[in-house]
């Protein structure tokens, strides 16, 4: 028997590992529900029963076979190399990859300055790292808008609130994914209120208990003071007026970065130049301070300031 009628032959016996009854039996919700819940975080925990309510319309069954040591093995033939592509997994990883809402995880609304905006989560994959990546989403907020500040340069009036929203909805979302980090980083002014609600709002949050946090300054100052009700609309239970500090209104970019100085555990300088009085006050602050890295050293610089973090407020708990 030739190669390819042996291996066509393998891919539709009864002992295949990819033939259409098992996908069709993988197919069907209540099973998937029950591998889901077993083999992807966001799943976990929860009772199979209501995963399947969060799988949307009908589970695709593709009908190719597939021979793992063949599909994708590559060959010489007339002189030219022949890649095979397995087209069913193709097609799964497309799919996976794309950014979509994770209807369970969405659903809630975060009240800001007396007013109730929508929380939306999504999902995406980076297939050569194998990793997941969380988006939060909120159409008030960041539908149709950059960063900060528009085309032309103009900063948004509402980036006090957009503000409060992000860290909000990035630790609700953490929360919801029952994660328990060792360090959270935070990168730039936009994520400057997180570390206060760690520590404070947050503090007795399983998933934040034990956690240290990392803030990284950037070269991303803003040039106009946020709103005169800044420190009203920051405010959660667990969170006093005591709690701010210094912090005096109007609030300028020194002083929100300073604010989250005081409540991390580390701090580093990411741009070759930043306000240099928020390093001076975290070095005061006797905080752990890494200094500019170049891009070819960050990472491993990172990882080993990540250590040095946890290894001197674990000593001081001691």
């Amino acid at each position: 028997m030739n190669t390819e009628l042996k291996n066509a032959v393998k891919a539709t016996d009864k002992d295949a590992q990819y033939d259409t009854s098992a996908k069709r039996l993988l197919g069907q919700k209540s099973i998937l529900a029950h591998i889901l819940v077993k083999t992807v975080d966001e799943f976990k925990g929860m009772n199979p029963k209501d995963v399947v309510d969060c799988i949307e319309g009908t589970p695709h069954i593709s009908t190719v076979p597939v021979e793992p040591g063949l599909t994708n093995a590559a060959s010489e033939k007339n002189g030219e190399r022949l890649v095979g592509f397995n087209t069913e997994n193709e097609e799964i990883n497309e799919r996976r990859n794309q950014l979509h809402e994770v209807i369970r995880l969405s659903g809630m609304n975060l009240i800001i300055d007396d007013t109730d905006h929508p929380l939306i989560i999504k999902v995406a994959s980076i297939q050569s790292a194998r990793m997941q990546v969380y988006f939060i989403d909120n159409d008030d907020y960041f539908q149709n808008r950059m960063q900060t500040a528009d085309e032309n340069g103009v900063e948004y009036d509402d980036n006090d609130s957009r503000a409060v929203f992000y860290a909000r909805g990035v630790l609700e979302t953490v929360k919801k994914l029952r994660w328990c980090p060792d360090v959270i980083h935070c990168h730039g002014w936009m994520t400057a209120l997180a570390p206060l609600y760690i520590k404070k709002a947050y503090k007795d949050e399983p998933s934040f208990r034990d956690a240290k946090v990392v803030f990284s300054v950037y070269e991303d100052d803003f040039k106009n003071t946020l709103s005169d009700d800044f420190a009203a609309k920051l405010m959660l239970k667990g969170i006093s007026k005591k709690d701010l500090g210094d912090l005096k209104e109007p609030v300028d970019y020194a002083a929100l970065c300073k604010l989250a100085v005081d409540y991390s555990d580390g701090v580093i300088q990411n741009s070759e130049k930043v306000d240099e009085s928020i390093i001076e006050y975290a070095r005061q602050s006797g905080k752990l301070v890494l200094d500019y890295q170049n891009p070819e050293n960050y990472a491993d610089a990172c990882n080993e300031f990540y250590d040095q973090v946890w290894d001197a407020t674990a000593n001081e708990e001691e």
